[in-house]
């Protein structure tokens, strides 16, 4: 299908409910930023007590649309309806007035409070704050009853689970009156099975006559939990469907504009060598938290190597480790033929390693560079990019311009800044700058985080042909899907520790998903 070319199945109009008032009806929403349409006359309808999905590429205008819905922004022009009744929402004052909540991707918590304190933060009531506080209580325990959100109000938020933050954000909206609950990209950092315990509280929601709105890409999801979905494409709303009577296939073709594959395809790994290994690793952080504990592993040339694990359990300390960016208190790292010893970043790369950081804005680039100066960040010392005297710019954004023709960069503009790119477009220019360097070994850490599903696919081509080529890739990932479908071998990390090792073939998310909780599958319920 292409840019241009209408939906096959899906209504471009916005679903009807036999007359009856919509929760939500946004008519003709356009909204610009500069010289970009970011919303272009966009009418959607929220059916009242559905779970109703919105998904799209990075940049599709998403985003902006819920900001507007949620009053961070403001629409230049069209209008909002709230339960068939028009609403002008200039701030999120005036969306919770409207009965709207929103449950961000990055919680909006305070980590030293408590729930309770969490819950009341700018909703005190007044003066007396012991008699608001002994108030929220009763209304609280009284929502988690309701809603199974069991919470322990006198809970330290940074003691806490990120399954059991999540629910206290969707308590904090309920308890200001959310009846439209917008949540963007709720099981980003969840387990399968916190994921799973998620949509059981979406159902109960629903079930009490709750209306959601679930920004996410991950159309597995879509499929599983929505009733009906809206499809937007570079601004515009292309599809409003019905979810039963749709699928994923089809549901990424609208997406991108043309056919994608959901699954990579590839034939079955051929090991040789060992390239990378690490002995007994242990690393303690500068606030003497031990991040890594004992790790030992080893990747071999021509196979992919992926560590499953939920954020926050050492894989990126290990990341860093293996980079050169941090030192080990213990153990030993081999890459190739070399013994590590003290060896920084720099070193490394001379070695024949190659590293994608999971954050591209805060390591993998520098967003007020010239895409051009970003493409070569690691390696400015090389000397094909440098003169007698100067910096050779024409060999810079030669070498950039090709590597963006390459990848599939948009716009393949080598002067444009870094940061004016889309986040899939950044992680292009990162991915060809370390993949084009031919390394023995690849270190690649979250390499679609935040990618719309056209970037995902070019990635994981690029990885298997990496390692069809007879290279060594270790592939950390929050994303089972994605390490499902990329690994040959699967180790599971769980509070610094490296705790099984799974082919890919007998990998499942139940199992990885109890893994990654620290249950011993064999064993359910102890802690391994």
């Amino acid at each position: 299908m292409s840019d241009t070319a209408p939906p096959t199945n899906a209504d471009t109009a916005p679903l009807s409910a036999g007359g009856a008032a919509a929760a939500i009806e946004l008519n003709g929403i356009n909204k610009s930023f500069g010289p970009v349409h970011a919303n272009k006359n966009i009418s959607m309808r929220v059916e009242k007590g559905s779970v109703h999905g919105i998904i799209g590429e990075n940049g599709a205008g998403k985003s902006t649309l819920m900001s507007i819905l949620y009053g961070f922004y403001q629409a230049d022009s069209g209008t909002i309806e709230v339960d068939g009744r028009p609403s002008v929402i200039n701030s999120p004052d005036d969306a919770i007035a409207a009965g709207i909540g929103m449950v961000h991707q990055h919680f909006m918590l305070v980590d030293p409070f408590t729930v309770l304190e969490n819950v009341l933060l700018g909703a005190e009531g007044g003066l007396l704050l012991k008699e608001g506080m002994a108030e929220a209580r009763e209304t609280l325990e009284r929502l988690e009853r309701e809603y199974s959100l069991e919470v322990d109000v006198d809970a330290v938020v940074h003691d806490l689970p990120v399954g059991i933050q999540q629910r206290l954000e969707i308590l904090k909206a309920l308890y200001r009156g959310a009846e439209i609950l917008i949540l963007d990209e709720p099981t980003g950092v969840l387990t399968p099975q916190e994921a799973d315990h998620l949509f059981r509280i979406l159902a109960s929601l629903k079930e009490q006559g709750k209306t959601i709105i679930m920004i996410t890409h991950k159309l597995r999801e879509i499929m599983a939990i929505t009733d009906n979905v809206t499809v937007m494409r570079r601004g515009e709303v292309v599809a409003n469907v019905r979810t039963a009577d749709t699928s994923r296939e089809e549901l990424a073709e609208l997406m991108v504009g043309r056919k994608v594959l959901l699954r990579v395809e590839k034939t079955p790994a051929k090991p040789g060598d060992v390239m990378l290994r690490a002995e007994h690793l242990d690393y303690t952080d500068e606030f003497g938290v031990r991040r890594i504990k004992d790790v030992s592993f080893e990747v071999r040339r021509g196979e992919i190597v992926g560590i499953a694990g939920v954020a926050g359990n050492g894989q990126s300390e290990l990341m860093e480790v293996l980079a050169g960016i941090r030192q080990p208190d213990k153990g030993s790292l081999r890459i190739n033929s070399t013994t590590i010893a003290g060896e920084d970043a720099k070193d490394m790369r001379h070695i024949g390693l190659a590293h994608v950081p999971e954050d591209r804005q805060r390591m993998g680039l520098v967003t007020a560079f010239a895409a051009n100066e970003s493409s070569i960040l690691g390696y400015q010392d090389d000397p094909a990019f440098n003169g007698p005297i100067l910096m050779d710019r024409r060999a810079i954004i030669e070498t950039c311009q090709g590597q963006m023709d390459e990848y599939d960069v948009r716009p393949p503009d080598p002067m444009l800044r870094s940061g004016s790119f889309s986040g899939g477009n950044q992680q292009k220019i990162i991915v060809a700058r370390e993949m084009e360097r031919d390394p023995d070994v690849l270190l690649v850490g979250q390499p679609t985080r935040g990618v719309d599903i056209g970037a995902i696919e070019f990635i994981h081509r690029r990885l298997i042909a990496m390692r069809d080529r007879g290279k060594a890739v270790l592939l950390i990932s929050v994303e089972l899907d994605e390490i499902m479908s990329l690994s040959d071998r699967i180790l599971v990390i769980f509070d610094g520790m490296i705790v099984g090792e799974v082919p890919a073939a007998d990998a499942t998310e139940q199992l990885l998903g109890l893994m990654m909780a620290g249950i011993d599958p064999s064993k359910q319920g102890e802690v391994a």
